[in-house]
């Protein structure tokens, strides 16, 4: 056989070879992928079906990957503190104190808000600056106050980890980057719904035992015009996902939405928050300044002070102390039974 036919042959074969080996990797990438399984998400009676996005499905994959991200101190610059630093599960994912305390023991600038039904949101942070929940994660993620850490080098230090790198693999068919390090986190936080409160059982599951006369009471005065309440905290999730400002100042501090429009009109706005789990998540407003629901109660009461962009739906009204218990303890009746699970 000629020298040339057997170089021929010889490229050949390893042309073969590539070939297979080609084919053998992709099966193999393709079935650990063919193994990720959709995630049970459990959605209460009462409430309607999230808006998952086809760009990033719940699988139990992603959102173990994202749950193991949202608990390690690996995000943050000095591995310090973890998502769940400021935001702890047994408080609703808030915090405790009026600003958290991020990387060298820096503060905040606004109160962390609790993260419970964030699948029903279309916007996210206090001003609604960001549109997606994975967007959102790069917020505190890359913030000098919070996280303090670039994506590229959250990258690098996961793709040290090997359990990271396999996760990785499973639950998005690639190798660690931005992509699954945000969608990962932002599908382990759609996964905290919660709608097992005593209003639940009493309001959709047709358990009468479950709310007290004084929290019927209280409900009853929540959805009366004379409180007004529902004009901004409505529907199951006890909020209108509106801007509003509510008359907490004269002069802001913080222009809220204003930062993200530049809209004179959205001056000192923020985004109506759910009530959901409202016992559990002091202190109040975006800046923590409100530290009980009496203080919370006594503002609306008042009608805010009258800055300029103060919503209409804010006015001033008068309670008896016996209408303010009853008031406080129907608020009390949003909180979660069990947050154990989470």
């Amino acid at each position: 056989m000629k020298k040339t036919h057997l170089i021929s042959l010889g490229l050949l074969f390893l042309l073969f070879c590539g070939i297979f080996s080609s084919a053998c990797q992709q099966q193999k990438t393709e079935k650990v992928h063919s193994q990720v399984s959709s995630y049970p998400l459990s959605v209460p009676k009462g409430f309607p079906e999230p808006n998952i996005s086809n760009d990033n499905p719940l699988t139990i994959e992603s959102v173990a990957l994202g749950k193991k991200l949202f608990f390690d101190p690996i995000l943050s610059s000095d591995s310090s503190i973890a998502c769940a630093s400021c935001h702890h599960p047994r408080k609703a994912f808030s915090d405790t104190v009026k600003f958290s305390r991020g990387v060298s023991g820096r503060l905040g600038k606004r109160n962390a808000p609790p993260l419970m039904n964030l699948a029903y949101n279309t916007a996210f942070l206090r001003d609604g600056g960001a549109r997606t929940l994975a967007l959102q994660v790069m917020v505190p993620l890359t913030d000098h106050a919070e996280m303090n850490l670039t994506l590229k080098e959250a990258v690098k230090r996961l793709k040290n980890q090997p359990e990271y790198v396999e996760m990785t693999q499973k639950a998005y068919n690639r190798e660690i980057s931005g992509f699954t390090i945000t969608r990962a986190l932002a599908a382990f936080q759609k996964t905290l719904i919660s709608g097992n409160s005593p209003y639940d059982q009493y309001h959709f599951e047709g358990q009468k035992d479950a709310f007290s006369p004084a929290q019927i009471r209280g409900l009853a005065l929540f959805q009366s015009k004379k409180t007004n309440c529902t004009q901004c905290h409505s529907g199951f999730n006890f909020t209108s996902n509106a801007y509003e400002n509510n008359g907490l100042y004269i002069h802001y501090k913080d222009e809220g939405r204003f930062l993200i429009t530049r809209d004179s009109v959205d001056m000192a706005k923020f985004k109506v928050p759910s009530l959901r789990n409202i016992a559990l998540t002091a202190p109040y407003m975006h800046d923590g300044s409100l530290n009980t629901l009496e203080e919370v109660i006594r503002h609306y009461e008042m009608g805010g002070k009258p800055h300029v962009s103060k919503s209409p739906h804010i006015r001033p009204f008068e309670l008896t102390e016996q209408e303010r218990e009853d008031l406080k303890a129907f608020l009390e009746g949003l909180t979660e039974v069990n947050l154990d699970h989470y």
